[in-house]
C-alpha cells in the first residue's frame, strides 16, 4: 500500500492562524492562557512559556521529566506539564508545525478531552506548507514489559493502536479498542474522551498537590459501584479511547506522524516514555522518509 494512499495530503502543516483560550491546570489549580500560531516547515511543535521570557522548550522525547499522572517536559529548569491532550490533538488533526504559547507551568485541562483543543484548530483552520510530510517508520519489534503492563511498537503501513485495559469496576472491566488513523478519524471515535481517576484517589492525589484543578466539568469520577458525573459515558468505552487518546499524545513527542503499530496493554505515561526511549536509542529500529518518496 503506497503511503500516499493511507494519509492524503502529503504536505506538511501548520494552523492558518493564531487562536487562543484560557483555562485552568488539572493538577496545579492555575489559570493559564494559551495560544497556538502558526510554525515554519519542520518545526514541529515548540511550547514557548511567555511568562519566563518566551523560553522554549521543543515538544520531544529527550526533555520528558517525569510520567506520574500526567506528561511533564523539563528544559533548564522550566517546566510544561499536562501537554499529552493538546499534542494528541495536533498529531490527530494533522498539523505538524505548530508554536504552543503558554503563561504558566501546566497546560488547561478544559473538559478533560482533547475535544476542545479540536475545536481551537478548526478555528484557526490548517494550511498546507511546501516541504514534504515526514514520517518516522518503525523498522523493528521494540517491547517494553513491566508485570502484567506491557507495550510495543512494531513495523506496520499505516499507525494503528491497540488498547487494552482492565480495571476491577463495573463502569471498565476490560476494555479493548482498535484505532487506525485514516480520514480524520481521530475526532470522532478519539477526541472527546475524557481523563479519569477514582474517587478514593483524591485525597491522595491532593495530598501530593496533585489534582487541586479536578472536577466534574474536567473528568469523570468513580466511586466503587458508579460514577459521581451527572453527565452520561459520552461512548460506553470512553476510557479505553481516553487511554488511546493520551498514547497518540505521548508519541507525538517523537516528533513526526509514525508508520508503525502500537499495541498496549494496562500501560500508562511511564511505559510509554520508557518504549519511545528504547525505540530512538537502536537506530536499526526505525528511519525517517518523505512523502516524496513514499508516493513515488
Amino acid at each position: 500500500m503506497k503511503l500516499c494512499s493511507v494519509f492524503g495530503a502529503m504536505n506538511q502543516t501548520t494552523i492558518a492562524k493564531a487562536v487562543s483560550l484560557e483555562g485552568i491546570g488539572l493538577h496545579t489549580g492555575v489559570r493559564v492562557s494559551l495560544t497556538l500560531k502558526p510554525a515554519p516547515e519542520n518545526t514541529g511543535y515548540v511550547f514557548i512559556r511567555t511568562d519566563l521570557d518566551d523560553f522554549e522548550i521543543p515538544a520531544s522525547v529527550e526533555y520528558i521529566s517525569h510520567c506520574s499522572y500526567a506528561t511533564t517536559l523539563l528544559r533548564k529548569g522550566v517546566i510544561i506539564s499536562t501537554c499529552e491532550h493538546l499534542l494528541s490533538a495536533l498529531r490527530g488533526a494533522g498539523v505538524d508545525n505548530c508554536f504552543i504559547e503558554l503563561d504558566n507551568i501546566e497546560l488547561p485541562i478544559l473538559d478533560g478531552s482533547s475535544e476542545g483543543f479540536i475545536e481551537l484548530i478548526k478555528q484557526a483552520g490548517i494550511k498546507t506548507q511546501q516541504a514534504p510530510k515526514r514520517f518516522l517508520k518503525v523498522l523493528k519489534r521494540i517491547e517494553v514489559v513491566e508485570g502484567d503492563r506491557k507495550i510495543t511498537i512494531e513495523p506496520w503501513d499505516k499507525f494503528e493502536i491497540d488498547c487494552k485495559i482492565d480495571f476491577p469496576h463495573p463502569l471498565i472491566g476490560q476494555q479493548t479498542y482498535r484505532f487506525q488513523a485514516l480520514n480524520g478519524n481521530f475526532e470522532r471515535e478519539i477526541a472527546s474522551a475524557r481523563t479519569f481517576g477514582f474517587l478514593s484517589e483524591v485525597e491522595k492525589l491532593r495530598a501530593a498537590n496533585l489534582a487541586l484543578g479536578g472536577s466534574l466539568e474536567n473528568a469523570i469520577v468513580l466511586t466503587e459501584s458508579g460514577m459521581l458525573n451527572k453527565e452520561p459515558l459520552r461512548f460506553k468505552d470512553e476510557f479505553v479511547r481516553h487511554k488511546i487518546l493520551d498514547i497518540i499524545g505521548d508519541f507525538a513527542l517523537l516528533g513526526m506522524p509514525i508508520l508503525g503499530k502500537i499495541t498496549a496493554e494496562k500501560s500508562g505515561h511511564a511505559l510509554h516514555a520508557l518504549l519511545m526511549t528504547r525505540l530512538l536509542k537502536d537506530e536499526s529500529a526505525w528511519e525517517i522518509i518523505t512523502s516524496n518518496r513514499a508516493c513515488v
